[in-house]
């Protein structure tokens, strides 16, 4: 009886032992996948999962776990690094974004760029030619202190340099002769252009006291497409 009771016994283990293999195998084939199938397949061409101890089976998994861990500390990284230079490149887009900005708003400003905008357009006549260069330099210092970004007179877009000059009749402007009616085109506040240069005893006065006449016109929009090449300084270089 005693040896009947061994010999059921230890089929009953061996069943239980493989099923408990079983189990920890398809554990580790989910965990796993395919990198543990390869690695035990390099190790030996003949070994299975199945063959081994629970003891091997385990430490394989604790290894994996171990790799698992280095893996998601890696890739921690990774994206603490992606994330850094996303922000660096956002933050260099945004300069560049800013410098060409304050590149173009520079070039309005000095003229070197086309310009759009509110404004005004005014015609000066000059009937009896008594209009010299002064004249219409005030025309401009008017515009300029009303307020007006961009400023063109007949062809030539006016910059910080500019210089109006001649007699009545024989007016230049940075060296390109006008001739009357002369042209202004200016961008600004439409309404307070128009007001600073109607204003009582200003050049529109002046205008008109030698016999001519100084017609504003306000726009929503006016172009001004014109532009100027800025001279090379000889003495001056950029400060510290």
């Amino acid at each position: 009886m005693t040896g009947s009771g061994s010999g059921d016994q230890r089929p009953r283990r061996l069943l239980a032992g493989r099923h408990t293999s079983a189990a920890v195998i398809g554990v580790l084939t989910l965990l796993l996948g395919f990198a543990i199938a390869v690695q035990v397949h390099a190790n030996s061409s003949t070994d299975s999962l199945a063959a081994l101890r629970d003891d091997d089976l385990i430490g394989i998994l604790d290894n994996q776990d171990n790799r698992a861990d280095r893996l998601r500390q890696q890739q921690t990284q990774l994206q603490t690094l992606l994330l850094q230079l996303q922000d660096s490149g956002n933050r260099s887009a945004a300069a560049r974004k800013q410098a060409l900005a304050q590149q173009q708003a520079l070039g309005v400003l000095l003229g070197t760029v086309p310009a759009t905008g509110p404004g005004v357009t005014l015609t000066v006549t000059d009937p009896q030619r008594k209009l010299d260069g002064e004249d219409l330099l005030d025309v401009v210092e008017e515009l300029r202190g009303a307020g007006a970004e961009a400023i063109s007179a007949g062809s030539v877009r006016v910059g910080v340099d500019t210089a109006f000059v001649g007699d009545p009749g024989a007016v230049q402007v940075d060296g390109v002769p006008l001739t009357a009616p002369y042209r202004f085109v200016a961008i600004g506040d439409a309404t307070t252009l128009d007001t600073a240069l109607n204003i009582p005893g200003g050049v529109a006065s002046s205008v008109r006291t030698v016999g001519g006449e100084l017609t504003v016109v306000e726009h929503r929009k006016v172009d001004i497409e014109v532009t100027r090449t800025l001279p090379k300084t000889r003495y001056a270089k950029p400060g510290k």
